[in-house]
């Protein structure tokens, strides 16, 4: 989760955790799967919230379902924010027999979103790297190619990652659900004390946005 924001769900069982299996490829399920820890409190994308969702907004909002992937559907019950105006901190409930089920009639549930618990989780340096140039020939800048230098063309965050992915060696590969393509720095990268990945492919071209 790069940028997270945390959910509370107020009718799990307090310090009761549950483990969830996640395939490690869902376009490739032969790649096998994984155990995730599911506790009351999870990390989600910020952009998976919206307080006032427009109607093809199919994630979380006030009164609105939403999948944890893998998990239980939730419904935000509220949602409080900061002295300035951001979201900080989302109030849901579970739907009680969703795990691993359909979703219930009644109910209108279009999408699910990745997570990460909050009490197993671990947080991680996170390089976000993106096309060096703004523009594909930067020798036939008029300016010289020093005047069209991407200014994004690196970004360090701190992310939150599953407890698994804080252990693995460096140069493990994996893919960061809807963001991209990463591998465990081969020399910053401390297994258990210093998570650091690099992004190798994005899966979104930003360089064509506007």
């Amino acid at each position: 989760v790069l940028d997270p924001v945390k959910v509370v769900l107020e009718n799990w069982t307090p310090g009761s955790t549950e483990t969830i299996e996640l395939v490690n490829n869902p376009e490739n399920p032969e790649e096998g799967s994984r155990q995730v820890p599911l506790s009351g409190e999870v990390w989600i994308e910020r952009e998976d919230f919206m307080e006032d969702p427009p109607k093809k907004f199919y994630r979380l909002g006030p009164d609105r379902h939403v999948r944890l992937k893998g998990g239980y559907i939730i419904r935000c019950t509220g949602f409080d924010k900061d002295a300035d105006g951001n979201v900080k901190e989302i109030r849901a409930v579970i739907i009680p027999g969703t795990l691993g089920a359909d979703t219930p009639e009644g109910i209108e549930c279009r999408a699910a979103i990745h997570w990460v618990s909050v009490e197993h989780g671990a947080d991680a340096e996170i390089r976000l790297y993106d096309r060096l140039f703004t523009t594909e020939d930067p020798d036939d800048a008029e300016c010289g190619f020093l005047s069209v230098i991407n200014p994004d063309s690196l970004k360090v965050i701190t992310a939150k990652v599953e407890p698994s992915l804080a252990t693995v060696e460096p140069g493990f590969r994996c893919q960061f659900e809807r963001t991209g393509y990463f591998i465990a720095d081969s020399k910053d990268h401390v297994p258990g004390t210093k998570p650091v990945f690099n992004r190798t492919v994005a899966l979104r071209d930003n360089s064509k946005k506007k």
